[in-house]
Order: structure tokens, then C-alpha cells, then sequence
């Protein structure tokens, strides 16, 4: 999840180093720093820590579900105020210290099946998924009910798991033999670059929707993007979108990183000028320790609304489970780049 975590990793330095040049928060400069974590729960765990007796007083991260999960435990009782950009299970903010900047596995599930529905993309549905993952099936569990309210006919369903995720002819066969025209990817960007190799070996050649895992499967070393031709994937950020903040962010990020933001990098520039905003609602000091000023963020974060770079026209707003609320797009996969459908 190396592409992951680059790019929450970059996206938190332009948004700190954008409003500490322009003075800050309140007049104070933030200190940024971050740990590797490998999206390894223990090695979360010891990266918090560290981070914690370097003085922190707020977290944004973790970048995935499971170590983000291990994490919320540690904020929870050190009552520590926890923003993560791209942590997408339900148990990941568990607790009333935690927040989301990202759509939720179940959030992701319903969303997709409405795109498949309103958009009228398919007849008859395959999914693939992992069983084994709390991310991937969560979002399978949503999508299958939500398809079934929208009148979706989902016609093959095959589950894999982490000891089972190089060979995918069984599920694929499956699916083309019950005619499924689309099929539904939950699952992250390097399982998914398999299925479409062997998708078209076998000259099986349907539809392909995925979620926010699947982004940077453009990048997976020896893969090659014209597989990915038309595939779908739901997102809240598209790099080529017409809004002038958009286009700033997407230009400074290519001139300082050589690299076109995916929706992880927006999420985590997103998720600064959201603390930035709680900070300057609850009227948080630096000399507050880190619990009183979680205790002020907590309250201040279902106060504020904001436009980042993916909220939307109708902005980000937060609700006291810690969820986001902000509009879903959907992107394709041309000529080896993202655009916006």
C-alpha cells in the first residue's frame, strides 16, 4: 500500500506547508512529522507511540483500515484526537475521538450500486472480492444489499483471500459463465491488476467498477495501463476536474512530487484544512495538552463545513460519529489517466 501512504504522506506536506506560509494557524506554525507504519497494525501501534513522546497533539492517519483500527484503540485511551484520511472501516473510528475524512466501506458499497443503477452501466452484475479482509468485504456486504434495493441482478459473487490472490480463473470463469457484463471490484489495486491480466487472457472482456482501492493500479510495476482501458473506479477527487482549486493543488503537487495526485493525496490535504478548521472553531491554544485539545476538536468538528478539494459542490460536513458527508464522483480510465465521468 506503498501508493497509499506516499500520497497522504505528500498531501499533508502541501497543506502544511501552504498555510504555514501564509501565517499559520492563529499565528502559530505547525510541526509536521510522520512514521512509516508498512500498514502493519503492531508497527502502527510503535509508530503512534513514537509520535506521541515526539509531543504530538493531534493525529491525521492512519492511512489504512487495520492498523488504523489497532491505532483508534491507543487515541481512544490516551484521548487523543485522531482525523484519518483513508481509513475506511466502520471500526477504524469506532470511538468519539475519531473522524473520517473518507467515504466508509458500508458509505462506498451503497454509493456504487446507486452509480451502477442510476447510470443503467449493467444487466447482470459478477462481484469479486476478499473474504478474508474487513475493507473488502464490508464494501461487498453494502453493495449486494443496496444492489438488491436499486434492482440490480447479481449473477456471480466469488469470494478470495490473502493466502488465495494470484489466481483468479476460478472466480472469473464464474462470472463469464453466468454472462456477467459487469463486475464489481472491491479490492485493492494489485489483486486487481491480476484479474484484468487474466481477464483478457481468457478474452473475457466486461465492464470494470471498482472503489477507492483500486486507485493506483496505473502505477503497478510491469502492469500494463491499456488493461485498464474503461475501468471505473468511485472516488471522491478526479485530477483533471475544472476547478481552479483543483487545478492549483494538482499543479503544485506535480512540480514538487513529479507525480498526479490520486484521491489519497487529496484526502490528506483535505484532512489538514479540516483540523486547521476545528482549531480555529473550538479556539484550541498550543499550550493545551493533548486531551483538552481533543475534548475542543471533538465538538468543533460537527460544527464546521468547508470545500476542500473533495467535497463537492455542497462541501464537507462531519456528524458526530465521526463520518463525512460529501458527494461521490466516479472516474475512467483513459489513455493511461484518470477522468472524470
Amino acid at each position: 500500500a506503498a501508493i497509499y501512504g506516499t500520497a497522504v504522506k505528500n498531501g499533508i506536506q502541501l497543506a502544511v506547508d501552504e498555510i504555514n506560509a501564509a501565517g499559520g494557524i492563529n499565528g502559530k506554525q505547525i510541526e509536521y512529522k510522520f512514521e512509516d507504519d508498512q500498514a502493519d497494525s503492531e508497527k502502527s501501534v510503535n509508530a503512534y507511540n513514537t509520535l506521541k513522546d515526539w509531543g504530538m497533539q493531534a493525529l491525521i492517519g492512519t492511512t489504512t483500515s487495520t492498523p488504523c483500527t489497532a491505532v483508534v484503540e491507543e487515541t481512544h485511551s490516551d484521548n487523543m484526537f485522531q482525523l484519518t484520511p483513508s481509513a475506511t472501516a466502520v471500526d477504524s473510528i469506532q470511538y468519539d475521538n475519531a473522524f473520517r475524512m473518507c467515504f466508509s466501506d458500508p458509505n462506498q458499497g451503497s454509493a456504487s450500486a446507486d452509480y451502477i443503477a442510476e447510470n443503467k452501466l449493467a444487466t447482470k452484475i459478477g462481484i469479486i472480492y476478499d473474504s478474508s479482509d474487513v475493507y473488502s468485504s464490508g464494501i461487498e456486504e453494502k453493495f449486494e444489499a443496496e444492489a438488491k434495493t436499486q434492482g440490480l441482478n447479481i449473477v456471480s459473487k466469488a469470494a478470495f483471500t490473502a493466502d488465495s490472490k494470484t489466481d483468479f480463473g476460478t472466480q472469473l470463469q464464474k462470472a463469464k459463465d453466468a454472462g456477467a457484463d459487469l463486475l464489481f471490484l472491491p479490492i485493492y489495486y494489485q489483486e486487481a491488476s491480476i484479474i484484468l491480466k487474466q481477464a483478457d487472457t481468457m478474452g473475457y472482456k466486461p465492464k470494470f467498477f471498482g472503489v477507492d482501492g483500486m486507485d493506483g493500479i496505473l502505477t503497478v510495476e510491469n502492469f500494463d495501463t491499456k488493461l485498464a482501458e474503461d475501468v471505473m473506479l468511485l472516488t471522491p477527487f478526479a485530477a483533471d476536474a475544472k476547478d481552479k482549486t483543483v487545478q492549483n493543488f494538482v499543479k503544485t503537487y506535480k512540480e514538487k512530487y513529479e507525480d498526479t495526485p490520486n484521491q489519497f493525496a487529496a484526502d490528506s490535504y483535505d484532512a489538514v484544512y479540516a483540523l486547521k478548521a476545528a482549531i480555529e472553531e473550538s479556539k484550541a491554544t498550543t499550550d493545551m495538552s493533548a486531551s483538552d485539545m481533543c475534548d475542543a476538536l471533538k465538538g468543533a468538528m460537527t460544527k464546521i463545513k468547508m470545500q476542500g478539494l473533495t467535497g463537492g459542490k455542497d462541501g464537507l460536513t462531519w456528524n458526530e460519529s465521526g463520518e463525512v458527508t460529501k458527494s461521490p464522483k466516479a472516474v475512467i480510465i483513459k489513455n493511461g489517466a484518470y477522468k472524470a465521468m
